[in-house]
C-alpha cells in the first residue's frame, strides 16, 4: 500500500477554491486548479514513495506488471493501469466534447501516426468512456434531448436565422441540426449568437424553457460568437446532487458546466471538441464519432451493495467505482474491488491498509495505491472514500 501523490492540471476553466478547500489548503489559489490526476497516465503520472525518492506509478507498473496489476489485468490491458481517476473542479463551463470508441480510436490513431499530414486529434489508441460522481452540486450537459423538445426550445427564441435548424429537428434529424450549427458561416456567427442572446434575455422568467435560455445567455458570456452555445440547447441539462452520477460512453456529446466531482475513465486523453473552448475544434472528426441518439435518462444509478457501500457498474472492462462511508462505530470494513486499486479520501480520516501492512491514513483530497499483490484491503475510521478498481 502506497501513499499516492497526484498532479493538479491548471486548465483555465478550473476553480481557484474547490480542490484547495477539499485538501485544506488556503484559497483562492494563485491560478485555476481544474483536475487532480490520480493514476499512471503518461501525460501526468502520479508518484509513490521509493527508496531513493518519488517513483512514478508508470515506472512502478512497468517494472513488475504482473505483481502490480495481476496476471489477468496485465494479460487484458498490457503493462498499464487501464483507468485514470480524477477530482474535477469546474469554475467555468468546459468544452463541448465527445470521445471515440475503442475500435475507432485504434484505427484513427494508427492512421494519424502513419500520415504526418493528418490533424493531431488523438493522443493514444484507447477509448475514453467516463463517469462522474458529484461531490458538490454539479451541473452538466449530457447526451441529446428529444429532437422535438430541442426544436421547441429553438423555435421559442423566434430567431429567423434558426428556422432551417428548427425544421430538421422537427423532422427528427439530430445529426443534420448539429452539422448546421457547428458549420455555421464564421462571418455570421457573432450576429447569430447576439440575436439568440437578445431573444433569450427577453423571455419571461416563468417560460417553460427559461432555464435553457438562461444557459444560452451564460454560455455566450463565456464564449461569445461560439455556435456551441446553440448546440448546448440540444442536450440534456443535468443538475447533480452530491452522490449522484452521470455516465458518458463513447460518442456521448457532453460538457461540464460547474461543480466538483470524482471522475473515473479509461486511461486516455482522447478528446474531440466541437465548441465552447479556445482549444482546437475539429467539427468533421467530431461528427464521425458522435452518436445521434436521444438519452432519456442521463443519470447513472448506483446500488448499495453492502451497508455504506455504493457501487456504480458501467458496461466497459476498464474500471468500476465504489463509494464507502465509514461511520466509526463498526469494525474495519473490507473494501470492495480487486487488482490494482486507487483509494481517494473525500471526508474525515480513514485508515486503509492490507492485511499485514502499515495502513495509509487518508484525509480529504489524498489518495493511496494498492497493487494486486496487496490482496484484500480494509478501512477503518470516520469518513468517506472512493475506490477505483478493475472489474473481475
Amino acid at each position: 500500500m502506497y501513499p499516492l501523490t497526484g498532479v493538479i492540471r491548471p486548465y483555465a476553466w478550473g476553480s481557484r477554491t474547490a480542490i484547495a478547500e477539499l485538501q485544506g489548503r488556503p484559497t483562492p489559489t494563485e491560478g485555476p486548479e481544474a483536475e487532480l490526476w490520480l493514476g499512471a497516465h503518461p501525460g501526468d503520472p502520479s508518484t509513490v514513495p521509493g527508496p531513493d525518492g518519488p517513483v512514478t506509478l508508470l515506472d512502478l507498473i512497468a517494472g513488475d506488471p504482473a505483481g502490480q496489476l495481476g496476471a489477468g489485468v496485465a494479460e487484458r490491458f498490457g503493462a498499464r493501469l487501464p483507468y485514470l481517476m480524477k477530482v474535477l473542479a469546474a469554475g467555468a463551463p468546459l468544452s463541448l466534447q465527445a470521445h471515440p470508441d475503442l475500435k475507432y480510436a485504434t484505427e484513427a490513431f494508427a492512421r494519424q501516426e502513419a500520415d504526418p499530414a493528418l490533424p493531431k486529434n488523438y493522443t493514444d489508441a484507447n477509448h475514453k468512456p467516463e463517469m462522474l460522481v458529484a461531490l458538490t452540486p454539479f451541473d452538466a450537459l449530457c447526451g441529446f434531448r428529444p429532437a422535438e423538445v430541442a426544436a421547441e426550445v429553438l423555435a421559442g427564441l423566434d430567431v429567423p436565422r434558426l428556422e432551417p435548424v428548427v425544421g430538421v429537428l422537427r423532422a427528427g434529424e439530430l445529426s443534420e441540426a448539429v452539422r448546421l450549427l457547428l458549420s455555421w458561416p464564421a462571418e455570421d456567427r457573432g450576429a447569430l449568437i447576439d440575436a439568440v442572446v437578445a431573444a433569450a434575455s427577453a423571455q419571461p422568467a416563468d417560460h417553460r424553457h427559461a432555464e435553457s435560455y438562461r444557459l444560452a445567455t451564460d454560455l455566450a458570456g463565456h464564449y461569445p460568437g461560439d455556435p456551441g452555445v446553440l448546440v448546448a440547447l440540444l442536450l440534456n441539462l443535468v443538475h447533480l446532487a452530491p452522490g449522484e452520477a452521470i455516465w458518458m460512453p463513447a460518442g456521448n456529446l457532453h460538457a461540464y458546466l460547474g461543480g466538483m466531482g470524482v471522475e473515473l475513465m479509461a486511461a486516455s486523453d482522447n478528446v474531440l471538441r466541437g465548441g465552447l473552448t479556445p482549444k482546437r475544434v475539429d467539427v468533421a472528426e467530431l461528427l464521425k464519432v458522435l452518436r445521434f441518439e436521444t438519452l432519456d435518462d442521463p443519470l447513472l444509478h448506483g446500488a448499495e451493495v453492502a451497508p455504506g457501500v455504493t457501487s456504480w457498474r458501467v458496461p466497459v472492462p476498464d474500471f468500476e467505482m465504489f463509494r464507502i462511508e465509514l461511520t466509526g462505530d463498526r469494525p474495519p470494513v473490507r473494501l470492495p474491488g480487486r487488482g490494482p486499486r486507487i483509494v481517494l479520501g473525500v471526508a474525515g480520516d480513514v485508515h486503509v491498509g492490507e492485511e499485514h501492512g502499515v495502513p495509509v491514513t487518508l484525509q480529504p483530497g489524498t489518495a493511496a495505491y494498492a497493487p494486486d499483490a496487496a490482496g484484500p484491503l480494509t478501512a477503518a475510521g470516520l469518513g468517506v472514500v472512493f475506490v477505483a478498481a478493475v472489474p473481475d
